[in-house]
């Protein structure tokens, strides 16, 4: 079902966390190598701070993730991630045996979570009282480096963003979740112009939409509140290039050069008679795509090939 709504709503690569259990690591990579998609995933990691029957320990995590990483690492299109949940749910032991498990694959990213909610920075702040600042209990296990991808990143330090960018590490943006959890505004456009390497995902977990096009949406109109809105070509680039820059997969993936992947979406630009009406009054190409990206949904999606081959949406 998962790989369905995220085909028909034309995504064709998605990083996901897994669960803490090794079998749905393997079921999300089976799936995936059967549709022939590129997918990125690890078994998520916690052993604290968790319900009893979703908690692990330091040797497990580093076991699990290990033996999964060997079977599927590299296999087709597929890349395994290290995923410690974040901060709050694991023990410094288990980041540094995560860590330790990234330094002997260091071609796997790795991805967690950071700075999304004010009462979250609170809490790592009593969890780790000598560090310096939450990106700081990463770094001490071994957890930050250029194949780093962090979920939201919205109240981050001065000096957190300027350690961000001096290692290159990936920022995801996932707005619909922001939103919907009220946790604030990721500032994209200023990312950016800081040198920031940025990208932007639905959060199928804590989002509220599997459409890549509404995601575009929710982050212009987070954009308009801080009065830096994107321009259409900002958020294509943001859904695509951006995106596949932050994976570290833009030389095979997220634009249509030639030798690349063809991973490719057909999007209608008169999917509903609303959108239709606008697209047909457009001066140029960018306001013909922004009613799509503003109202579009799945009915927008035409088709989507994957590998080179059509998917049967």
């Amino acid at each position: 079902r998962y790989f369905d709504l995220a085909l028909a709503n034309g995504t064709t690569t998605s990083l996901s966390y897994a669960t803490i259990h090794p079998t749905s690591v393997d079921a999300y990579f089976t799936e995936a190598q059967s549709r022939g998609l590129r997918a990125l995933t690890g078994k998520t990691c916690m052993d604290r701070n968790a319900p009893d029957g979703l908690r692990d320990t330091a040797q497990s995590a580093y076991d699990d993730s290990k033996a999964l990483l060997e079977k599927w690492h590299g296999v087709d299109r597929l890349g395994y991630v290290i995923t410690p949940r974040f901060s709050p749910t694991s023990t410094p032991k288990q980041l540094s045996a995560l860590g330790a498990l990234w330094a002997e694959h260091p071609d796997c990213l790795m991805q967690t979570h950071i700075s999304e909610q004010h009462e979250e920075i609170a809490w790592v702040r009593d969890l780790f009282p000598d560090a310096r600042d939450y990106l700081d209990t990463y770094e001490a296990h071994g957890l930050l480096g250029e194949r780093a991808v962090f979920g939201h990143a919205i109240h981050l330090t001065e000096r957190e963003e300027d350690r961000l960018k001096e290692v290159g590490a990936g920022l995801v943006h996932c707005p619909t979740s922001n939103t919907f959890i009220g946790s604030g505004i990721f500032e994209t456009a200023r990312m950016k112009a800081q040198g920031q390497r940025v990208g932007l995902a639905t959060d199928t977990g804590g989002g509220s939409s599997f459409s890549m096009l509404r995601t575009m949406a929710a982050a212009y109109e987070l954009g308009q509140l801080k009065g830096q809105p994107l321009h259409p070509a900002q958020l294509i680039w943001l859904a695509t290039c951006g995106s596949a820059q932050v994976l570290h997969l833009a030389d095979e993936i997220g634009n249509l050069d030639v030798g690349m992947e063809a991973d490719l979406v057909v999007l209608d630009l008169a999917s509903t008679p609303a959108i239709a009406q606008r697209s047909a009054r457009a001066e140029d190409i960018w306001e013909a795509v922004f009613p799509t990206i503003m109202m579009g949904d799945d009915r927008a999606t035409k088709a989507v090939w994957a590998g080179g081959k059509p998917v049967s949406l």
